[in-house]
């Protein structure tokens, strides 16, 4: 395993770039052509949240989560998500041993810095929650002992589409645990092209450098909450985040959690560019990632084929930008 490269502190919100950026380029050895994705799993790292990926099989899922795990020093767990899986294969088990009269607990494999939930929607409802449960507290409770995961944490769920056979859909108050959901999609032909190349010449995941430690995402993620946010700005998230709650195709608008998921992701946007202040342009760079899959839509506007990121399009189309003083932009 390569060194990971040390990073000083004269300047943290440039090195926190640098970082960032070299995280990007580490993982697009592997990933072709998809750097809008890996660039939108990174800010759900450095923003200390979860990220979904549902897409078809065959489309990288499963390997975007491996490439950035393997560009980051630290614990790594692999969980596949079957219809037999029990909650406790995830969360851990509490044992007796004879030998020594005492019960132990011993941790699953929830207990790692990065999470890869392999096919979420193929296990049962409760094992799901149990994964979910352990996302939103970042802790398990086991006879009456609470264990923390450690920190930095983040879960990358994969999630095959919903109309195939053998999965279960995922709750939209579940939903609402994961910071973004995010497709990949089909590359494009030079991508494609260079997908072939690369596994002709045994480029994969575990071939990948050490980019930085878990200690140095640790130090990045208090950088990326320094990220100065003006007051117009807040003012401007919250009445995004108001509007998907008053359109008429919306039965059920996002919640304060989701305000609070766009701020968060804004600051890294914001440092990622070597910015120690956030913009509109951040907010709707990301709105849609953030705010879509929490949305529920009426039964007519999903039957007229209307989605969540059409009305969160509509949404920034409609609220007015906020402007500094002068009349310039923020």
């Amino acid at each position: 395993m390569s060194v990971p490269p040390q990073y000083p502190q004269n300047d943290p919100v440039a090195l926190f770039a640098q970082c960032f950026h070299a995280l990007g380029d580490n993982i697009e050895r592997v990933v072709k052509g998809k750097r809008d994705t890996v660039e939108l799993a990174l800010t759900c790292l450095f923003a200390e949240g979860h990220l979904l990926i549902e897409d078809v099989p065959g489309t990288g899922k499963t390997t975007l989560a491996r490439c950035l795990a393997a560009s980051i020093e630290a614990n790594f767990a692999r969980v596949q998500f079957t219809p037999d899986l029990l909650p406790s294969d995830i969360t851990g088990v509490t044992i007796y041993r004879q030998n020594t009269g005492t019960f132990d607990f011993l941790p699953g494999p929830v207990f790692a810095n990065i999470v890869l939930g392999d096919e979420i929607n193929r296990a049962s409802p409760k094992t799901q929650s149990a994964m979910l449960e352990v996302m939103e507290e970042r802790r398990v409770t086991a006879d009456g002992k609470t264990h923390p995961v450690p920190r930095p944490f983040m879960v990358l769920a994969t999630q095959n589409s919903v109309d195939m056979g053998g999965t279960y859909a995922l709750p939209e108050a579940q939903l609402d645990r994961f910071l973004m959901r995010v497709t990949i999609g089909y590359p494009d032909h030079a991508s494609e092209v260079a997908v072939l190349t690369g596994s002709a010449a045994n480029a994969s995941p575990d071939a990948l450098s050490t980019i930085a430690s878990s200690h140095h995402i640790a130090e990045f993620i208090q950088v990326a909450t320094q990220v100065q946010v003006a007051e117009q700005l807040y003012d401007y998230i919250v009445r995004v985040v108001a509007a998907t709650r008053a359109l008429p195709d919306v039965r059920l608008g996002a919640s304060p959690r989701g305000s609070v998921a766009l701020l968060r992701a804004i600051r890294v946007r914001a440092a990622s560019q070597s910015r120690n202040y956030a913009l509109p342009e951040d907010v709707k760079a990301l709105a849609v990632h953030v705010l879509a899959h929490r949305l529920i839509l009426t039964p007519e506007a999903e039957l007229s084929g209307r989605t969540g990121a059409d009305v969160i399009a509509e949404v920034l189309a409609t609220v007015p930008v906020p402007q500094a003083a002068g009349g310039a932009r923020i």
